[in-house]
């Protein structure tokens, strides 16, 4: 068994290789006694819904998921998705073990055997993705690897060699597929997720359907041994059952391993969306059949996942902020049906899974719009830190001096006669408190928590002023500290730029007056559109019946863009649409209201909000628009009576 226990004063538990212990929300073992806060409770169907929350990020996995432990209705569930498969069991020996109230990495590996092959043909692994859960910072991250990226094999007892990553799960199963990813990030990896597609298909069937956005029209009749996989899908927001999701997240035969693990991510955001809101006590049974039916779960030291640890990933997934799933993308990926990418690149991709930068929407929507920066973050330098023992672990205090001191902070000692110790020792969480007077602190002490970890920002209390000695930040450890820091978040702020768009109105403007009839809410036509696109000339408008009443009306633009990328422009009178409670911002703009969407640093969805419909600007699968052309295109959409008369 791998681990990463380490003895050491001030150190109490793991470090994981990237500077951060690697923790799941709750204890797992006896290795060190941990005093947590008791837990919060729930009513009977807001503890349902917490499970169900996690179910939807946990499932979604079975396409390329989120999470890693959705697995609790009974103890005797949890039992059920124990590892069974001998080569399941072998895996664990290469996990390490997770340690409580730190963030935690799961691998999903989704596969597939197929009807019309032999019982002794090895199954693919059309999924690998990391997931990475981290209760501090309440983020959830994805890396995705596309199935046709060549990285270096590592089977055991087996020369290295190399191929596609998908060939390591067909060579040597699980154990091969994590020995290759753990190699190729340098990432610890604590759990393991199996999931059958047989199961996707199954869940999305039991809770009615997954509500997706497809971006462009795909078709293809042409099936069986000489063709490839049969898929008929129309563009626009629409409920897709089982078998029509699994055919838009499996599709690549127009395109490449790149689109497609933008689609499974794409997936994952939807049915998170709609578990949220459809879920119901009565579906809990079947859907928790299904899990225990497909999936297996392994952790690091061979134990089987606890109910308590499953039910505090389920809070913590249920209650994530808008906004705080991340979705690292490896770029730079060349090939078409052979992939490669450089080891900068790659490494660059874990960074930002590792470490996502939790501010960058915020910041890219000040970019974008030209706002003016309300308050600086200082930096390093420009910030005194005064740090206090907390914990109780002897040299604590000076274990974390020094090593902000070699982030560039700059360090405060206790008054004269003081011992850099907090009021007490029984502080659980790191907390770091800023003085509310000085400009710029509350920014710092967030920035500062972050490095931390499991730590809290807060505002400076009595208590603990008496002993800041001057100091704009002070750190009371807590017992989650274990010596080292995270490594800090890449700056993901993109750089201001133009809007790359072009009068466009004659694209759309005689489409739109052939359907005016039909709908009974205003049509708007795209006066401005991105310079390079035009509309799709294979499906350009789709005018149909959105909601499941078929109450609502919805009309769908579709552009093309390059060689192979589509946006559009959605509209609908349907204003409780699932994609809809998601939006990470409102803006008003020139009198009129919008609402962003962003996937980490980029623009995805630009909604118009009227009294009478909602007009939705959806950028490409690759978020190639950049967030200033999203938004030029959505303030350039005006009413289809008004353009007429012009």
């Amino acid at each position: 068994m791998r681990t990463t226990l380490k003895r050491g004063v001030g150190r109490g538990a793991t470090l994981n290789g990237n500077g951060r212990a690697a923790m799941p929300p709750a204890p797992l073992g006896a290795v060190t006694v941990y005093r947590q806060p008791p837990p919060v409770t729930r009513s009977g169907r807001s503890l349902a819904l917490a499970i169900l929350g996690w179910s939807a990020l946990v499932l979604a996995v079975l396409v390329g998921g989120t999470a890693g432990g959705a697995y609790l209705y009974l103890h005797e569930t949890v039992a059920a998705v124990a590892p069974r498969s001998a080569e399941v069991k072998r895996a664990l020996k290469s996990l390490e073990i997770a340690l409580p109230g730190e963030p935690a990495t799961a691998l999903v590996l989704g596969y597939d055997h197929r009807a019309d092959e032999g019982k002794n043909t090895p199954s693919r692994s059309d999924t690998l993705m990391l997931v990475r859960a981290d209760p501090g910072e309440k983020t959830i991250s994805l890396l995705s690897f596309p199935r046709d990226l060549n990285v270096p094999i590592d089977c055991p007892g087996q020369t290295p060699f190399t191929a596609k990553i998908n060939a390591a799960y067909a060579t040597c199963g699980a154990v091969g597929s994590l020995r290759t990813v753990r190699n190729l990030t340098g990432l610890p990896i604590n759990y393991i997720i199996t999931i059958n597609f047989r199961g996707f298909r199954q869940l999305v069937d039991k809770l009615g359907g997954v509500w997706l956005d497809i971006d462009r029209r795909y078709y293809n009749d042409h099936g069986g041994p000489s063709g490839y996989a049969k898929i008929n899908l129309q563009p626009g927001y629409q409920r897709m059952n089982g078998t029509r999701a699994l055919d838009f997240v499996r599709f690549r035969h127009t395109d490449s391993d790149i689109y497609r693990t933008a689609r499974q991510q794409l997936f994952v955001r939807s049915f998170k969306d709609q578990i949220e809101h459809s879920v119901s006590l009565t579906k809990l049974p079947q859907v928790i059949k299904v899990i225990t039916s497909n999936v297996e779960v392994g952790q690091g030291g061979g134990k089987d996942v606890s109910a308590k640890t499953v039910l505090r990933y389920a809070v913590l997934a249920y209650s994530l902020p808008p906004g705080h799933t991340f979705q690292a993308r490896i770029d730079g990926i060349e090939g078409l049906n052979d992939l490669t990418a450089s080891s900068d690149n790659i490494q660059r991709a874990v960074r930002e899974f590792r470490d996502p930068d939790v501010s960058s929407p915020e910041k890219a929507t000040q970019v974008a719009l030209g706002e003016k920066v309300k308050v600086k973050t200082p930096s390093p330098k420009e910030t005194s830190v005064l740090v206090l023992n907390g914990n109780g672990v002897e040299g604590a205090a000076s274990s974390a001096s020094y090593v902000l001191s070699q982030r560039g902070y700059q360090m405060t000692q206790p008054a004269s006669g003081l011992r850099a110790d907090a009021p007490s020792y029984d502080y659980f969480r790191t907390q770091v408190y800023f003085n509310p007077n000085v400009t710029g602190a509350k920014p710092a002490a967030k920035k500062l928590a972050a490095l931390f970890g499991s730590a809290d920002s807060v505002k400076l209390v009595p208590k603990i002023r008496k002993l800041s000695n001057g100091s704009m930040l002070v750190v009371v450890l807590g017992q989650t500290f274990h010596g080292r820091l995270a490594s800090a978040p890449i700056d993901q702020t993109p750089q201001r730029q133009p809007a790359n768009v072009v009068s466009g109105a004659s694209a759309t403007v005689d489409l739109l007056r052939r359907y005016r009839q039909q709908i009974h809410f205003p049509l708007m036509v795209p006066t401005r559109i991105e310079r390079s696109s035009w509309i799709d000339s294979e499906m350009p408008i789709r005018v149909y019946k959105i909601d499941p009443e078929k109450k609502h009306s919805a009309v769908r633009l579709t552009y093309r863009v390059g060689g192979n990328q589509y946006w559009g422009v959605q509209m609908t009178d349907w204003k409780d649409a699932p994609v809809l409670a998601g939006r990470n911002f409102t803006r008003k703009i020139g009198g009129r209201r919008y609402e962003l969407y962003y996937n980490g640093p980029h623009l995805h969805m630009v909604v118009l909000n009227t009294d009478g419909a909602t007009y939705w600007v959806v950028n490409t699968l690759l978020d190639r628009l950049s967030n200033e052309t999203m938004i030029a295109i959505a303030k350039g959409l005006k009413p289809l009576a008004q353009v007429a008369k012009s």
